[in-house]
């Protein structure tokens, strides 16, 4: 054996040695998708719509808040659909306001003006509301993100399709019903004052007043956790503090051994809360998520720690994932599911084995041609393929990469196309034996030669795959992971791995024939 050749070799058994230590055992480090280990297909449509009356609902208090600091007198302001109608005491100060506007509050737009009534309406600019519509869709995405990965879901899949609609894909999961409900709860933490001036009762016989709405606090029975009762609450409409200065939220226990969740506000949200809390001393504040109240404490004393808690007829795993979703954040806007697919774990496994055989009987098959049809050179192509095997194995591992059913049948391909790449080196090698050249010279110029072949077909099918890649979902994707990742072990082992082959079996001899 040559010097020239010990580099190669040594180099061919390292990437061999660390490829197979990387990949083994193959179960255990390899993860599966939702198609080979059954799980959950979710397709939800983000009411991103709801998003923008969400935001002109805020934008109502703000805008209110900004005319007062400018000594501009407000009648009122409320929302008509995504508009909002401002009245004044004049038609004057009307249109100092609307000047306001037009200097500060870029967002917003006039739409219309009665002079009569000293109204104006304003809506969001085209621009914004777009913004606020976009924002919504990716806020979503990423809440979703936190949630599940937070959930313990192995490489789930969670990506946009079309304008608002979001795949969810969660293998392995058995427990639907938990996962749809940590999926689908809004999380929308709200603070806000009990109304003190009128009771529930009276308001449903007289009508709600203006600035108030009627909400509910769910009784449940302590042993069956199921609903017995409602008790109504009459709270202000105005939000004095949201979810969204949440920095940690975690499951306490009281002095009954009851579960509570323990919010935490960042300093914004703890400067807020405590102002909030030392103004209101002797007043209700509800704590409000999703349009149901969970409690309505009285205020003793101002709370100036930056920490509140939040109680109710909790088991703990109710607590844990009360907390896990407010941790993770609110979504932006309700999510309605479109559609629902279970895969079941038997379903999962004749996939495996399906794929499993479809890819060793193809496998064998090309083992056998190759054998039988080039002989020697066949067995070299053969061990340059378990090498690529490996080296495929081995990648996908390392990266984290799912195995799907089309996966496999990437890998299939990418069996075909490492032969094909020796195939065109092999029938090189042979016309220039049919040449009369000699053995070592014919296997220089078949390598050399079919080189850049090898080069543009498997760099213009690589281009595609990454194509797959980046603009497909799911299947698609892990169809082109697996090609991607093969195409380039199959250009190392077909070229450099059964060129060393070659060198090392031709080294020390005179050979003036070669099996192919």
């Amino acid at each position: 054996m040559n010097n020239p050749n010990m580099w190669r070799i040594l180099l061919s058994l390292g990437v061999l040695g660390v490829a197979m230590l990387v990949a083994l055992p193959l179960e255990k480090n390899i993860n599966l998708g939702l198609d080979l280990q059954g799980g959950m297909h979710l397709i939800y449509e983000v009411q991103a719509d709801d998003a923008v009356l969400t935001s002109v609902d805020k934008t109502t208090t703000e805008l209110e808040e900004f005319l007062s600091g400018k000594d501009i007198k407000v009648i009122s302001i409320n929302r008509d659909g995504e508009d909002l109608v401002a009245r004044f005491p004049s038609a004057t100060t009307a249109q100092q306001a609307v000047d306001a506007v037009e200097e500060n509050y870029s967002i917003l737009e006039e739409t219309g003006r009665n002079e009569s009534k000293g109204s104006v309406t304003f809506r969001y600019s085209s621009q914004y509301r777009k913004q606020v519509y976009d924002n919504s869709i990716s806020q979503a995405l990423e809440t979703l993100r936190n949630r599940i990965d937070q959930f313990g879901v192995a490489e789930p899949t969670i990506v946009k399709e079309g304008v608002n609609r979001i795949l969810i894909q969660l293998p392995g999961v058995k427990d639907r019903a938990r996962a749809l409900k940590i999926i689908d709860v809004t999380a929308q933490l709200e603070f806000r004052m009990v109304y003190d001036k009128m009771s529930p009762e009276t308001a449903k016989e007289r009508g709600i007043p203006s600035g108030t709405s009627l909400l509910y606090e769910k009784q449940f029975d302590p042993v069956t956790h199921k609903v017995t009762g409602r008790i109504p609450y009459l709270l202000r409409k105005k939000v004095e503090l949201t979810g969204d200065m949440l920095t940690n939220a975690r499951v306490d226990f009281d002095q009954f051994n009851l579960p509570y969740v323990s919010i935490t506000f960042n300093s914004e949200g703890g400067r807020i809360f405590g102002k909030l809390t030392s103004e209101n001393v002797g007043k209700r504040m509800a704590i409000v998520l999703d349009g149901s109240v969970y409690s309505a404490p009285v205020i003793r004393q101002a709370i100036t720690g930056g920490s509140a808690m939040i109680e109710g007829s909790f088991t703990s795993e109710e607590a844990r994932d009360l907390a896990l979703v407010l941790r993770a954040g609110a979504l932006p806007a309700k999510l309605v599911r479109l559609e629902e697919r279970s895969v079941g774990p038997s379903l999962g496994r004749d996939s495996v084995q399906s794929g499993l055989y479809a890819g060793i009987i193809g496998t064998l098959a090309v083992l056998l041609f190759m054998l039988v049809y080039y002989r020697f050179a066949g067995m070299v192509a053969n061990v340059a393929l378990v090498m690529n095997f490996f080296l495929l194995m081995a990648a996908m591992s390392y990266f984290g990469a799912t195995l799907t059913l089309p996966g496999i049948a990437g890998i299939i391909l990418t069996i075909g196309m490492a032969v094909d790449a020796n195939i065109l080196v092999f029938e090189r090698i042979r016309e220039e034996l049919l040449l009369g050249k000699s053995v070592r010279t014919a296997l220089d110029q078949g390598f050399g030669r079919a080189f850049l072949t090898i080069i543009d077909s498997n760099v213009t099918t690589l281009i595609a795959a990454l194509c797959l890649f980046q603009f497909g979902t799911g299947p698609v994707k892990g169809f082109a992971v697996t090609l991607s990742i093969g195409l380039c072990a199959s250009m190392f082992t077909a070229v450099f791995v059964s060129r060393t082959i070659f060198n090392a079996y031709l080294s020390n001899r005179r050979v003036t024939q070669l099996s192919i």
